[in-house]
Order: C-alpha cells, then sequence, then structure tokens
C-alpha cells in the first residue's frame, strides 16, 4: 500500500511538472506579448503623450514594459525550479508571480481610473496647451504633436477652429497672417491657414478633443485587457507551483 501511494505521489508530481512546463512556456510568451504592447504604446503611440496634462498614460505603459521583462525572466526561472524538483526555487518563483500579478493589475487599474478620468482632463488641459504651446520655444513636441493630431484625425482646435483666435502664437504676428495652423488644412501647403473656410480647412463637429479621447480610451482598453487577462492566468500558475512545492515536500518525509 505504501509502494502504491508513493508511485501515485510520483506521478502526481510529474504531471504538475509538465503542467507548469506548459505553463512556464505560455507565460513567457504572454511575457513577451505583455512587453510588446508597453513598447507599442511608448515607441507608436507616444506622439500625443505631450498634449496629456497628466503622467498616467505613460506610468501605465512603463508598468507594463516592466512586468513584461521581468515575466520573460520569471518563466525561465519557473523551468528550473520544475525540473530540478528545489523548494527554495519554487518559493523564488511563486514571490515572483506573486509581485508581477500585483504589478499588472496595478497596470489595469490605472488604466481604468484614467479612462474616467480622460474626458475631464482633456477638456480641463487641451485647449491651453494647444493654444499656449504650439509653436512656442521650447515646446516643439507639442507643436509636433498638434499637427500630427489635426492632420491624422481631419480635425482643427481642440473643440472647433475658433480655439485658434486665442492662439498665443496667431496672435504675435509670427503666424504670417494665419488664422489657423497650416496643419488644419485638407491640403497642407505653406500659408494654407490663412484661409478658414470649410473648404479649406477640417471642421469637425466636437474638434480634436472627441477624436484624441476616442484615440486614447482605445489603447487604454488593450493595456487594461493585457494587464489584467496575464494576471488572471497568472493564478493558474501559482496554483500548480503551491501544488508541486506540496507534492515536493511530501516526497521529501
Amino acid at each position: 500500500m505504501g509502494e502504491f501511494g508513493e508511485k501515485t505521489t510520483t506521478c502526481g508530481t510529474v504531471c504538475l511538472k509538465y503542467l507548469l512546463f506548459t505553463f512556464n512556456c505560455c507565460f513567457w510568451l504572454a511575457g513577451l506579448a505583455v512587453m510588446a504592447v508597453g513598447i507599442w504604446t511608448l515607441a507608436l503611440k507616444s506622439d500625443y503623450i505631450s498634449l496629456l496634462a497628466s503622467g498616467t498614460y505613460l506610468a501605465t505603459a512603463y508598468i507594463l514594459v516592466v512586468a513584461g521583462a521581468v515575466v520573460m525572466v520569471t518563466g525561465v526561472l519557473g523551468c528550473c525550479a520544475t525540473f530540478k524538483e528545489r523548494r527554495d526555487l519554487l518559493r523564488l518563483y511563486f514571490t515572483l508571480l506573486l509581485v508581477i500579478f500585483l504589478l499588472e493589475i496595478i497596470a489595469g487599474a490605472l488604466a481604468y481610473v484614467y479612462y474616467q478620468q480622460l474626458n475631464a482632463e482633456l477638456k480641463e488641459n487641451l485647449k491651453d496647451t494647444m493654444t499656449k504651446r504650439y509653436h512656442q520655444l521650447g515646446h516643439e513636441g507639442v507643436t509636433s504633436a498638434v499637427d500630427k493630431l489635426q492632420q491624422e484625425f481631419h480635425c482643427c482646435g481642440s473643440n472647433n477652429s475658433q480655439d485658434w483666435r486665442d492662439s498665443e502664437w496667431i496672435r504675435s504676428g509670427e503666424a504670417g497672417g494665419r488664422v489657423v495652423p497650416d496643419s488644419c488644412c485638407k491640403t497642407v501647403v505653406a500659408r494654407c491657414g490663412q484661409r478658414d473656410h470649410a473648404s479649406n480647412i477640417y471642421k469637425v463637429e466636437g474638434g480634436c478633443i472627441t477624436k484624441l479621447e476616442t484615440f486614447i480610451q482605445e489603447h487604454l482598453r488593450i493595456i487594461g485587457a493585457v494587464g489584467l487577462g496575464i494576471a488572471c492566468v497568472q493564478v493558474f500558475g501559482m496554483i500548480f507551483t503551491c501544488c508541486l512545492y506540496k507534492s515536493l515536500k511530501l516526497e521529501h518525509y
């Protein structure tokens, strides 16, 4: 009976090892995906970060990059701990899984909170950012972001093209007779912003604020879904790790 019980325990351990190994392979790939989403947000979708008053969007992306890198390292550690059957490594592996789990929950929560606050933040700050920093010394990033925003989303001004009447650049005379930036024009040519007729510039209901809000919200949904999705998968990894740890403990005795 003792021999049968020992064989059962050994079989159970082997099954748990392969389950945990399979999980680690998937987990490593998931870490790569998480890091890729964070880098994608920072590298390709960061053009408009200079238009945001809060650093939450940027912080969420950085958390995903860090979490993804740690996940990949942890996946390798998990494989070593599994096949070497070392309980000290399993304890470390479990601790790292828990830390990553908390990081991804934080990233998901930040994305959700910022998603709720985004509309109020844009209404409060976007017009001031566009009118006070556009074409101002030291704010080249804002100028580039505004031009790209207006061209990419076919809009003009925060709420409408009339917002540019309050622009410090337009009022300064440096605008060369323009009433809106050239990036408002449907066909961009030098000084096309001197005429703000609907046939010449984009006059979209809701202005750029609506377009930018939709754009960022879509990416916040992706960030939140990835963070929370991987966090939920990690729960199974922690359960498998605890089971294997317990099984090795039983075999030890």
